[in-house]
């Protein structure tokens, strides 16, 4: 069989094999760690007597169990092996978001919160680093951006299933409507992690729904390409735990975390200037579908930046690029006074923040495998999203403070713009140790 035919064949069934179970689990994580933003308004605030301070900290808390405990669990997931591990993960979450439901006053819901950060901690980290074990660097970035597509269908789709919970759930079981909503979104990580259990395969080698030839053809592919970067890098998980590198790759994912985050703060306004520009009052479905609209459009452009990449083998400026116009498009936001206009802008920074992150991924894998790569992503991650504690919870106090959202954006901006220049400072990859072959160096 020609080679081509065989790695397409190959590749295509994998792709269809994993990815869209994988969707599946990150839309079910991702819905559980934000719908507390649906519920914060509907109910949740005034139910426990959260300022916005307090909601900001609840939002962001999440993020400290997430920090302690992201690298821990990709070097288990590393060892044990994914298919145990994320089913591992989302028991633990499963019965953590479902608990949430139950929550009585404001300093259980951080607790809870907390506890969410901790069951969830390793999950897109450990999914990231097992579609390293299934796929070359060079259709990496595409299928990373496929899988993310999760964030932002979960953004949009989710919106409004969160919305409908809201509505149509208030008073089933006896609960309030962001009770049932916490219930019937937490429910399902129970189920999928028996799935996960049943269904996931650890590495290609074990892959039996794969045919000989195509087994055979991407193990050793895999293992060609991994023992290149050895030869190229070499790093130690010592190394990839210390490194000014990799401390600076989170730096730059922190940038990029932090406008995703800060968006479901500025959405709402957008919104409430919809309904006092044109007169009207939309209900929670309404508020649910206009929420939705940047994050389709982002989905659309994410998978086709994420292509445009891996054809052309660019990954810097496919990072810095689109969270520079992310980033400065928020500050543009603020000052536009047409709702409608503010909405654009906004859809054009969620485009930027969503289109940097799957490439984004590409980098540090570039110059590491193993331990050190399963090691140096949960670092990665756990540093960057401590911004996903700081954007809640700054822009939650800054509103307090002031009385207005434009302080707290145009620090979303301004991290964003720092991001992009990092990347570019970075490049793609360290140079070779003196004594290797020299390589040009991807900028």
């Amino acid at each position: 069989m020609d080679v081509d035919e065989l790695r397409s064949r190959t590749l295509r069934k994998v792709t269809w094999r994993l990815v869209p179970f994988l969707c599946l689990l990150y839309f079910v994580n991702y819905l559980d760690r934000v719908n507390i933003g649906f519920a914060g308004p509907n109910g949740l605030t005034q139910e426990l007597g959260l300022s916005a301070t307090a909601f900001g900290f609840a939002s962001g808390v999440f993020f400290v169990g997430y920090l302690l405990l992201e690298v821990p669990s990709n070097l288990a997931l590393h060892r044990f092996g994914a298919r145990r591990w994320i089913a591992r993960i989302m028991l633990t979450w499963g019965v953590v978001a479902t608990a949430m439901a139950f929550v009585p006053n404001a300093p259980t819901l951080h607790v809870l919160r907390f506890l969410l950060g901790i069951a969830e901690a390793g999950f897109f980290p450990g999914i990231i680093l097992y579609l390293t074990y299934w796929f070359p660097s060079a259709r990496r970035a595409r299928v990373v951006a496929l899988f993310m597509a999760a964030v932002p269908v979960s953004s949009a789709i989710g919106a409004t299933v969160s919305s409908l919970l809201l509505q149509y759930g208030e008073g089933v079981f006896g609960l309030s409507g962001w009770r049932f909503m916490f219930l019937a979104e937490g429910v399902p990580a129970l189920g999928l992690a028996v799935v996960t259990w049943l269904f996931l395969t650890d590495g290609p080698a074990r892959a039996r729904w794969l045919a000989p030839e195509e087994r055979e053809w991407l193990t050793a592919e895999l293992a060609a390409e991994q023992a290149a970067t050895e030869r190229s890098h070499g790093w130690s998980l010592r190394r990839a735990l210390t490194h000014p590198r990799v401390l600076g790759l989170a730096v730059v994912y922190a940038g990029v975390v932090y406008g995703l985050y800060a968006l479901g703060f500025f959405l709402p306004t957008i919104i409430a200037g919809f309904e006092q520009q044109y007169g009207t009052r939309y209900g929670v479905v309404e508020r649910g579908l206009i929420n939705a609209v940047p994050y389709v459009v982002s989905a659309v452009v994410m998978v086709w930046w994420a292509r445009h990449g891996d054809r052309t083998g660019e990954r810097v400026w496919h990072v810095a690029l689109p969270a520079l116009v992310g980033g400065l498009a928020i500050p543009v936001a603020l000052y536009l006074g047409n709702p409608l206009a503010a909405m654009v802008a906004v859809t054009v920074c969620a485009v930027g923040v969503l289109s940097a992150m799957p490439t984004f991924w590409q980098l540090p894998t570039r110059f590491l495998t193993g331990a050190a790569a399963a090691g140096a992503i949960g670092l990665v991650n756990s540093l960057g999203n401590v911004s996903g504690f700081v954007a809640p919870y700054v822009t939650g106090s800054l509103r307090d403070l002031t009385g207005s959202q434009r302080p707290g954006l145009w620090l979303v901006g301004l991290a964003m713009v720092l991001s992009a220049v990092m990347a570019l400072v970075l490049g793609a990859a360290p140079r070779r140790p003196a004594t290797a072959e020299p390589q040009v160096s991807e900028q």
